[in-house]
């Protein structure tokens, strides 16, 4: 039963681990990550004790059914009173199975909230800290964590009322019955004993089934909570394009492509070419649709007019996984691992070996400070990078981004929080990559204009080319870049 226990935990999150990561790019946009931490740890566990109580109360009443059996042989008219009496039992008792349920379904909100305010609280800690506002954030948790001992504290009296209460009303309704074996019924005193021994058991059983019944509904609400955060998943689930191999050659092309978030116009009749091997810059204000571009390039969202086309083939019609294979994606905020700079770069793929990370952090331009580290590629880089500057996190997020040699990187705002010089050694690390792959760098920022071969500016839904490739850069990017491939 443990084993089994400790499987359907483990299938629990196995399966809301696969609805997320299948799930539409607008579905993450609507969760927080808090709840989705909350299923993944403390929902998975309450719903493996929901199905250990559902277990135990199935054996339980098993073992009943035995007694009354056997007891039915015995004297099956006093069998019978002791159904009705456990029935009766049962019924009185109910209420106190509605108040597990409701401070059951009240753990899991309060859970889910106190979760999502430690995550978000922890992710936040800098700059609670720096404005000394971490109290205030302590203050919120202390709140949450009273509430939940309240729950808890609504719970074990629930529990315990009803622990307190069968005992008493069994031995009442078996003396009573005993004292109308032998009064009234004047049965033998050795069939009274077996009886009462009987009935005893009977009674017994069906206490620990609603023992474990009041269990199993404070712990349900985990469960169905769980299931719901599933078939949403499932209901979002990302549907591929079509089956056509993508290649990167040409280029790639926006055809009058619209696109909005309800009721905000962020792109309209938006067209523009991403030249292969070329670096192109789009720059704009926030909001103005740059990380959009990125997202429906990627697959992430869709266009609702017009159409994106790479080396004149629709995307719709790419098969959707092995595009995104050909892509390295560089966001504004780099997340790195707790661990060495090998296992930054690689990710755990096994697919990529240590000469793999060693290209990715030369290319990069990453190497030099990587062998000062006391370990060299095996130094470990601290809570989110925290051991490197942002200019040596960016650089380890580049040559994660390149190290599976991909033809199209995308800089997606990648250089807007760095310093001015980290800014400049990120710009000359994308020189020396030109030709060598198809560069995007979405940016505010104009320091990307020096090295970029042409660049666009949006606006107002529109978009601007603000330079175009001239007729020498080009034919000497596509003599390197033939001469690449």
């Amino acid at each position: 039963m443990g084993f089994t226990v400790a499987q359907v935990a483990t299938d629990m999150r196995l399966e809301l681990m696969r609805a997320l990561l299948s799930a539409r790019w607008e579905f993450h946009l609507r969760q927080p990550v808090g709840a989705i931490a909350n299923a993944m740890t403390s929902e998975a566990n309450r719903t493996s004790k929901a199905y250990l109580c559902a277990a135990m109360m199935t054996i339980a009443s098993i073992q009943a059914m035995v007694y009354v059996v056997v007891a039915f042989l015995v004297s099956w008219k006093a069998t019978l009173v002791a159904i009705v009496v456990g029935s009766i039992i049962f019924y009185a008792l109910k209420h106190l199975i509605g108040k597990a349920r409701r401070a059951g379904e009240r753990q899991t909100k309060v859970l889910r909230s106190l979760v999502g305010h430690l995550v978000d609280s922890l992710q936040s800690i800098k700059p609670l800290k720096a404005m000394a506002f971490e109290d205030l954030a302590g203050v919120a948790l202390a709140k949450e964590t009273t509430k939940l001992n309240k729950v808890i504290r609504k719970q074990v009296i629930s529990k315990e009322y009803l622990r307190a209460l069968q005992e008493p009303l069994r031995m009442f309704f078996l003396l009573l019955g005993l004292y109308a074996a032998l009064m009234y019924l004047k049965l033998p005193v050795a069939t009274v004993m077996v009886l009462i021994f009987l009935i005893a058991r009977i009674l017994g059983q069906l206490a620990k089934v609603q023992d474990d019944y009041q269990k199993m509904v404070i712990f349900e609400s985990g469960y169905l909570s769980l299931q719901n955060k599933i078939k949403a998943a499932r209901a979002e689930k990302e549907v591929g394009f079509g089956n056509q191999l993508p290649t990167l050659a040409k280029g790639i092309r926006f055809n009058q492509v619209f696109f909005d978030y309800g009721s905000r116009q962020v792109l309209q009749n938006a067209s523009f070419v991403f030249p292969a091997g070329m670096i192109t810059a789009i720059i704009g204000t926030s909001g103005s649709g740059k990380t959009t571009v990125v997202d429906l390039l990627i697959g992430l969202l869709r266009p609702k007019q017009g159409e994106i086309l790479i080396d004149d083939v629709k995307l719709e019609q790419i098969h959707l996984q092995k595009w995104r294979h050909m892509i390295g994606y560089v966001p504004q905020e780099s997340w790195l691992l707790h661990d060495t700079v090998l296992n930054n770069v690689t990710l755990g793929d096994t697919k990529l070996t240590e000469e793999d990370a060693l290209y990715a952090l030369r290319a990069a331009g990453a190497w030099d400070f990587v062998v000062a580290m006391p370990q060299g590629i095996n130094s470990t880089v601290g809570e989110r990078g925290g051991k490197l500057s942002g200019g040596q996190r960016q650089r380890i997020a580049i040559a994660r981004a390149i190290a599976h040699k991909p033809k199209l990187l995308i800089l997606d705002e990648a250089t807007t929080a760095l310093d001015p010089e980290s800014e400049k050694g990120i710009c000359d690390t994308l020189s020396q990559l030109r030709g060598a792959l198809t560069i995007l760098a979405i940016s505010h920022q104009v320091a990307v204009l020096e090295v970029a071969d042409q660049a666009y500016r949006l606006q107002d839904g529109g978009v601007v080319q603000m330079m175009e490739v001239q007729s020498a850069t080009r034919q000497n990017l596509e003599k390197k870049i033939s001469s690449i491939h």
